[in-house]
């Protein structure tokens, strides 16, 4: 096989996997590791059941951003207009301040296995 051939291959190799890896599912939430990681990453300031620091999380899918009508939220999250999602908590715990710029949390998930499973153990606990 001559050079040409060799490098052809090897461009229809590289393409071919890049496809594969596309199509290949996101990875599917575990909610109950996402429990575990809520508890040892969120719990300092969120609660599932009541405001702390932070708004509660119980029925948060489905839920407009700065929503809950007795916590305290910064105006930039109170005026945007989000729903919260699989789609939208995924892009708020990656960087909630590129997601709605003057918010307040100062944390986010750096590992996207990690933001699935903590997003399906809210979706779970909202009920949907």
């Amino acid at each position: 096989m001559n050079s040409t051939a060799k490098a052809s291959t090897a461009a229809c190799l590289t393409a071919g996997l890049a496809l594969l890896a596309a199509l290949q599912p996101a990875h599917a939430g575990d909610a109950q590791r996402g429990k575990s990681l809520y508890e040892s990453r969120c719990f300092a300031c969120h609660s599932i059941d009541a405001n702390r620091i932070g708004p509660l999380h119980q029925g948060v899918f489905g839920r407009r951003a700065g929503a809950v009508a007795d916590y305290d939220y910064s105006p930039a999250l109170r005026g945007a207009r989000i729903v919260w999602d699989e789609t939208t908590l995924e892009r708020w715990l990656s960087d909630p301040e590129k997601l709605v710029p003057g918010q307040k949390m100062g944390y986010r998930v750096e590992v996207a296995a990690d933001r699935a499973d903590i997003v399906a153990y809210l979706k779970a606990v909202s009920g949907n």
